[in-house]
């Protein structure tokens, strides 16, 4: 595709918003060139043939992220037996980035504060393997409900909880930790968390039926457990144990020791997404991501999500802040902010990043994924850690 026609396909409110940001709209010419990625499962290497002559072409492997492969942009692998039997995951490579970022060790119990659609959720399971465990919080219900049927498709459910809330104020720590001064009495234990079951109660129901279920839930809203698996730590809790508000004293010593916040944002560095509103209309473009009242709002949620996946983080624990625009004033700008409110958070190098293809961002120690320099979809990525005061 040539430079010229490509930006010229463009809408010029769109390449104005592209130049104010110091966006080099050149990135939107790569979408042919830009790869597909898959993941392997961990245990199914000995598939790759076998998914190869599916596909009829050689997936190559990718140097700087274990597990990962390209293949060429035009091939499709949801109709494959290899996708469908839940042998590989498709996800972009700088979304892989994103959580190996994370450092996961053995044994960690791991936030996702914007869980939703699931890939990345998936790969911090497999990482883990049977140890630690992973909590997957979303404000979309119907995309939550989507992450479970990933968890049910690669058969990763076991050690992860999904509920539906707000990331901003979400606050259950992990594996129901429960103080001494919250032990309940033998006859407060009797309505406990058993093994879960996709059949909800019939009160439940009935309830739901006459109340409506909101799809995406409000910062009042309870947090709403969907899913449980039987090694999360929620089985065998009361309610009142599970949603107890845990003191800071108690979060610095119990809360969680890795947190991803991949905010949500404008999609502007997704080149895929950008280009859905060729079909959708360059008028939801500009309400969707042009909007000056819609960025502002995405910058107060992104500040308060970042402070809150925070706030959850044990001391010494690491947190990833990721999105997928480009834009300074939500990936920088939303950092400076956050450091000067919270001084007991620094930025940290990310170890991983060194054989990263990818630009430093504008502050050190950041990153950034683009199309051209990448070969990946566009995402900023900073890490911070909680210290010690």
């Amino acid at each position: 595709m040539e430079h010229g026609a490509a930006t010229a396909a463009l809408p010029d409110a769109f390449l104005n918003f592209l130049e104010s940001n110091g966006i080099d709209p050149s990135i939107y010419t790569s979408i042919d060139s830009t790869p597909r990625y898959i993941r392997l499962k961990p245990g199914f290497e000995d598939y790759i043939e076998e998914f190869e002559s599916e596909v009829k072409c050689k997936p190559q492997k990718l140097d700087w992220l274990p597990g990962f492969y390209t293949l060429p942009p035009n091939i499709q692998i949801a109709s494959t037996k290899a996708y469908q039997e839940g042998k590989i995951y498709g996800i972009d490579a700088s979304s892989g980035a994103a959580v190996m970022a994370l450092g996961i060790e053995p044994g960690d119990h791991v936030l996702d504060l914007c869980a939703a659609p699931g890939a990345k959720l998936c790969m911090m399971l497999d990482l883990l393997g049977d140890s630690g465990s992973v909590t997957g919080v979303d404000a979309a219900r119907h995309r939550l409900a989507a992450c479970r049927t990933m968890l049910q498709k690669y058969k990763l459910g076991d050690r992860c909880r999904l509920f539906v809330a707000d990331g901003t104020t979400f606050s259950v720590i992990p594996l129901g930790f429960c103080s001494d001064s919250c032990e309940s009495r033998l006859e407060e234990r009797m309505d406990v968390f058993k093994e879960w079951t996709s059949r909800r109660p019939w009160k439940e129901r009935k309830r739901t039926k006459k109340c409506g279920t909101p799809q995406v839930v409000s910062k009042s809203h309870p947090p709403e457990l969907i899913y449980y698996g039987g090694h999360s730590g929620v089985i065998g809790l009361t309610k009142g144990e599970l949603y107890k508000t845990a003191s800071k004293n108690e979060i610095a010593s119990y809360g969680y020791d890795k947190v991803l916040v991949d905010a949500e944002c404008t999609h502007d560095g997704s080149i895929k997404h950008i280009q859905k509103f060729e079909q959708w209309g360059w008028i939801t473009l500009q309400r969707r991501v042009l909007d000056a009242e819609r960025t502002d709002d995405l910058h107060a949620l992104q500040l308060n999500l970042l402070t809150n996946g925070f706030r959850l983080l044990k001391v010494g624990g690491s947190l990833v802040y990721s999105t997928c625009s480009l834009t300074v004033a939500q990936n920088e700008d939303v950092m400076e902010q956050f450091l000067k409110e919270n001084i007991t958070a620094e930025l940290t190098e990310i170890d991983a990043a060194r054989n990263w293809p990818c630009k430093g961002g504008r502050i050190r120690k950041t990153w950034r994924f683009d199309p051209l320099t990448s070969q990946t979809s566009g995402l900023f990525v900073a890490k911070f850690r909680k210290a010690v005061i």
